[in-house]
């Protein structure tokens, strides 16, 4: 029997509290870019096991280092000076034994084409081969958790660690926003339509009452802006974009943008970039350092440390549970009647069944009272979720889910 609990979380709910915090990293930040490439390199493993044989092996690469580098932007310009130092780092099965003898996977080429392959579809200005230096310290999986993977290949795989994974619905205002700004700034449309925007974007939420303060971080590209001048339009520019989407997301809020604050046009100093992101100034990142499996930072809610990115996504409860977690409280938010907000926690014990967590915690803030019906609905949602845990690997190998 698994042990599932729903209770009635008794708090006001995230949106009457008076001070609300949210953050996200964006697509170019040093963080992000750890993330990115941690993944990228778990999908490239994942596909090489599959196809030479036919399962998913063991692996971890969620231990990604992005060391900044030193560029020398100029208006109309810039060249990068140093470049940025990306070290991947983690275990994988490197060899495998079949009845020829021993089998190596060519594990160095394949984390240099996925971290390449994923700089070049991210990024319009940083080019891997000159600007990026990609090194790899990646071992030979633990005897211990290969062998509990190995056992759980012909049925529902075992949990390879002992870890926690939280979700919650639905996100608040605020929360909708910060990460709406991101994607925006982020867009073919929005690059399409200002060029100068770089990849590296950071929106800070600030909400106190109803009164919203956004600070927003971009990178702007150098070779695009003739001079202050210019640069000043540009900025003034993103400033009235991200109002008019931020009106339209929050009508009932008071709403403050703020872009660039370091800047220091008196003295010079403005937040310019060759390739678009901050780590050619110096600026390092690391996996799990960034967003949590959401897309958001948010000190306000419940949230676990781990990092999703890298991490295999057959027997990894890090990663497996923090997705589950937002999955059931998503269908909880949606499909229950009554519900206000939900948070969802599980908590794995190395070597059971990933479909049998040590627990599943469901807290319900009710509109009004949490009725029988409503704790047996979302018990129900649980069990079909963990009924069909394994197929959250494919939806992460098919790039269906957020995790960062």
């Amino acid at each position: 029997m698994r042990q599932i609990t729903v209770s009635e979380y008794r708090w006001p709910g995230i949106e009457n509290l008076a001070i609300e915090m949210v953050e996200r990293k964006g697509l170019g930040h040093p963080d992000y870019i750890a993330d990115g490439i941690a993944e990228a390199v778990s999908r490239e493993l994942c596909r090489y096991y599959m196809e030479h044989y036919g399962a998913i092996l063991h692996h971890n690469v969620d231990k990604v280092l992005v060391v900044g580098g030193q560029a020398r932007p100029v208006f109309g310009g810039g060249e990068v000076l140093h470049p940025i130092y990306i070290i991947v780092s983690g275990r994988a099965t490197s060899y495998v034994k079949t009845h020829e003898g021993l089998d190596f996977v060519p594990i160095g080429s394949l984390v240099l084409k996925a971290s390449k392959e994923w700089i070049r579809r991210n990024f319009r200005y940083l080019d891997p081969e000159h600007h990026v230096v990609i090194d790899y310290k990646i071992g030979q999986g633990s005897v211990d958790l290969v062998s509990l993977f190995e056992l759980g290949k012909s049925r529902v795989p075992l949990a390879n660690d002992t870890s926690f994974g939280i979700g919650f619905a639905p996100l608040s205002t605020l929360e909708k926003l910060v990460l709406g700004i991101e994607r925006l700034l982020n867009s073919k449309e929005m690059k399409s339509s200002i060029p100068a925007i770089g990849e590296d974007v950071k929106v800070m939420g600030l909400r106190i009452g109803k009164k919203i303060t956004l600070t927003v971080a971009v990178a702007i590209v150098s070779r695009h802006v003739r001079d202050k001048d210019e640069y000043l339009s540009v900025k003034e520019e993103i400033k009235n974009r991200i109002l008019d989407y931020a009106v339209k997301i929050a009508p009932d809020y008071d709403i403050d943008v703020y872009v660039n604050t370091a800047d220091k046009p008196e003295e010079g100093i403005y937040y310019i970039t060759v390739t678009g992101t901050s780590a050619e100034h110096g600026d390092d990142g690391a996996t799990g350092r960034g967003n949590r499996a959401n897309g958001l930072i948010t000190p306000m809610r419940p949230m676990s440390l781990e990092a999703t990115a890298g991490k295999n996504p057959v027997s990894h409860v890090g990663k497996i549970y923090n997705v589950l977690a937002s999955k059931i409280a998503e269908r909880i938010v949606s499909q229950v009647r009554g519900v206000k907000e939900v948070y969802v926690g599980l908590l794995s014990q190395i070597g059971r069944p990933i479909n049998e967590p040590l627990i599943v915690d469901v807290k319900i803030v009710p509109e009004s009272v949490l009725s029988l019906d409503m704790k047996n609905e979302a018990e129900r949602i649980v069990e079909e979720e963990l009924d069909r845990v394994t197929e959250i690997t494919k939806l992460i190998l098919e790039d269906r889910v957020m995790l960062f």
